[in-house]
């Protein structure tokens, strides 16, 4: 038999963690000496010790590990926590993923603050459009609240149209406006049509006026990295002696729902002089 120094050598754990799991019940040792106190193990306790390690690194909590050790869970039980505990790890995964993505398009930012942006600001007029759109309320104006929320309203945008055999007449766009409590924003998702709105019942079909004076600048990439491009528009604008007069758009040049990265989009802004 091993003492508990040397069997938490072999087994790459810790001594204090061993009497852990003694105090718990989930991995006692083969036998106590009654005087001393001390703790033994047998070698094919290592089998134990080394599932227990396996299962805790899937998540699970100890009381789940003792359950499923002691063969009191039945597979379709066991199988359902292991679902749940993919559900979880690709939801933290998913949210990892948005704040990576986060903190390198700050990370740009920072890089680009007080150097000349290779990003052109063109002042233009806007035409009057007749879109066909879907709505939806993100908590806030800031790119992980509205991302979950405009995506999936492009896809059923298209499929309704589709469905009322209208044909876009002109790009995807979006615009926002607060929606009347706290930070919640109104998302707007359309496409430019040139039908009665009548003919799509399934929609709502709006008119957007025309803007005498708009800031543009062109955004290549996906739009959960747009905040450099948006920073170097509130730039020129501060700078030339305009302010914001409206609410934001973004014109979908090239829209790339399976490839985002290739995205072409022009970010607008309607100005008036400050």
């Amino acid at each position: 038999m091993f003492t508990i120094g040397d069997f938490a050598s072999l087994g790459r754990v810790s001594v204090r963690m061993l009497r852990h799991y003694d105090s718990i019940g989930l991995l006692r040792p083969a036998a106590v000496d009654p005087h001393t106190g001390y703790r033994f193990y047998r070698a094919e306790q290592l089998r134990r010790l080394n599932r227990v390690i396996a299962l805790k690194e899937l998540g699970l909590t100890l009381g789940q590990v003792r359950v499923i050790l002691d063969d009191a869970v039945e597979v379709a039980e066991l199988r359902g926590m292991l679902r749940l505990r993919r559900s979880q790890l690709a939801a933290q995964l998913a949210a990892d993923t948005a704040r990576l993505t986060g903190v390198e398009a700050r990370l740009r930012m920072i890089e680009t603050e007080g150097r000349m942006t290779s990003q052109d600001v063109v002042l233009k007029e806007l035409p009057a459009v007749r879109v066909a759109e879907l709505t939806g309320v993100a908590p806030s104006y800031a790119t992980p609240d509205v991302s979950p929320v405009i995506q999936p309203l492009y896809p059923e945008l298209f499929r309704r149209l589709d469905a009322a055999g209208i044909v876009p007449a002109g790009p995807a766009l979006a615009w926002y406006e607060p929606a009347g409590r706290g930070e919640s924003v109104v998302v707007h998702a359309g496409v430019a049509v040139a039908v009665d709105p009548s003919a799509a019942p399934d929609l709502a079909v709006v008119e957007l006026s025309a803007v005498a004076a708009a800031a543009t600048i062109i955004h290549h990439g996906s739009m959960d990295e747009v905040e450099v491009s948006t920073q170097a528009l509130a730039a020129w604008i501060e700078a030339n002696g305009w302010r914001a007069d409206g609410y934001a758009r973004e014109l979908y040049v090239e829209y790339c729902q399976d490839e985002p990265e290739k995205g072409v989009t022009e970010l607008q802004l309607p100005v008036v002089r400050a």
